[in-house]
């Protein structure tokens, strides 16, 4: 019924698209020609405040508790669709985080939006830059941010849509601690020096494991920080990567990071009493695309990668064994998410592929097209409506086009000609993406 094929073509006729296990993650320049990305060269000297055209925006300093300038557009949803459109003038998308019927957002205007059945609950700000990235765990919430610090905040017991700053990691006791003693101070740039426990570089991902209680923070500095989070202490800091870290993802004591080097990183934790210690165990992939983004399935079975170049590579989780490639997009994959069978990979190509994992093989159920800017994050949460035959979940996408999209999407394989005719209309009508070269490998 199905045909196998590597490649996203312009035109898929009545075939899905699948993945090969077996097949390498390099090819001949003239079959990636399309996909090959220009990223600027690594440079030691530069940090993030020196400027990455991607990520500065102009800051808007509307306050969060004014009327919102979202719009709420209804759309008639198939069963892999579009349900709703929210667009605001704020800045462009960078975090989301669901839990139950919550949505938060984070933007480059400071502020943190919380939704509720698509419709605003709340809102906080932030006196730091852009929000990269929001992780959410039973009353807290966890914001990562531009300047290098992670914020906590407490959700009122008694008033669920007020949000208080609990914190902030490092603690301004810890960083005075710590500042005291010339031994905690490392060389982070050329000449410069800083106390080992705060990131000197914005910060890319957070990753939690609820079960050990910690915190992971992956930062542009080439660093991967973790924090203890009962008490807010820093544990360990590890220099990671030869340029930024994009992306950490922790799972049963291991720990994947990804990074603008070309890298992929295994580490095992290792708890010896009240000491915390991260070591390498395997690099799963060398390549001069950059990392941006890592995800776990979730049986917990499979790693994703995504990369620059627009593919994604998989391994198997305990073998470390390199499961295959999915080739979907046409420019850089920014972001991963992962749910049951279900894996979606957003793009700069402003698309968004599901792909369903069956064993170690992945079928392409759909491309969602909406956005008119790259997609920046994706977040999943279980639909309501699913049911023991027909699992389905909610889809949110935050792109640079200002806008979140609240997508439905089911595990059962579509209609195939409504998806052909979906694909065929989607690109005769994009031809060639002309979408500017990302200047900065940095996300």
């Amino acid at each position: 019924m199905f045909t196998e094929t590597t490649s996203l073509p312009s035109k898929l006729g009545n075939n899905m698209m699948h993945s090969d296990p077996n097949l390498s993650s390099t090819a001949s320049d003239d079959e990636f020609a399309a996909r090959n990305s220009s990223f600027s060269a690594f440079d030691p000297s530069r940090m993030s405040s020196e400027g990455s055209p991607m990520m500065m925006s102009p800051w808007n300093q509307t306050t969060p508790f004014s009327k919102s300038p979202w719009s709420q557009v209804e759309d008639t949803a198939p069963q892999n669709g579009l349900i709703s459109s929210l667009v605001r003038e704020e800045g462009h998308i960078y975090s989301l985080a669901a839990a139950g019927d919550l949505l938060y957002t984070g933007s480059d205007s400071k502020n943190i939006r919380v939704w509720k059945n698509m419709k605003e609950f709340s809102a906080f700000k932030s006196n730091s830059g852009l929000v990269k990235a929001i992780i959410i765990c039973g009353e807290k919430i966890f914001t990562g941010h531009q300047d290098g610090k992670v914020r906590v905040w407490k959700i009122h017991p008694k008033n669920p849509s007020l949000h208080k700053r609990a914190g902030t990691l490092p603690t301004f006791m810890d960083i005075f601690k710590c500042s005291i003693k010339p031994r905690n101070y490392v060389a982070v740039k050329r000449n410069r020096t800083a106390i080992w426990i705060k990131h000197m570089d914005a910060i890319s991902c957070l990753s939690m494991d609820k079960q050990a209680g910690l915190l992971y923070s992956a930062s542009w500095d080439r660093t991967f920080k973790v924090w203890r989070i009962e008490n807010s202490k820093c544990l360990e800091s590890v220099k990671a990567h030869d340029d930024a870290v994009n992306s950490v993802v922790t799972v049963g004591g291991t720990v994947f990071t990804g990074s603008a080097d070309g890298t992929v990183k295994v580490w095992t934790r290792e708890i010896q009493g009240k000491v915390t210690k991260h070591a390498l165990v395997d690099t799963l992939l060398k390549q001069e695309c950059a990392v941006t983004a890592l995800v776990v399935s979730g049986s917990g079975s499979v790693v994703y990668c995504g990369s620059s170049d627009g593919l994604v590579n998989f391994w198997e989780r305990e073998e470390l064994s390199h499961g295959g490639v999915l080739k979907g997009h046409k420019l850089a994959v920014l972001c991963l998410a992962a749910a049951g069978n279900l894996v979606f990979s957003g793009s700069a190509d402003k698309t968004i592929c599901v792909w369903r994992k069956e064993g170690m093989i992945h079928t392409c159920l759909s491309v969602l097209t909406s956005h008119t800017g790259p997609v920046k994050c994706l977040a999943v949460e279980e639909d309501k409506d699913s049911t023991a035959g027909d699992q389905k979940w909610v889809v949110y996408s935050g792109s640079l086009d200002k806008s979140v999209k609240v997508w439905s999407v089911s595990e059962l394989a579509p209609d195939l000609h409504q998806m052909t005719m979906m694909q065929q209309n989607y690109y005769s009508s994009e031809g060639n993406v002309s979408w500017d070269s990302i200047p900065s490998a940095k996300y």
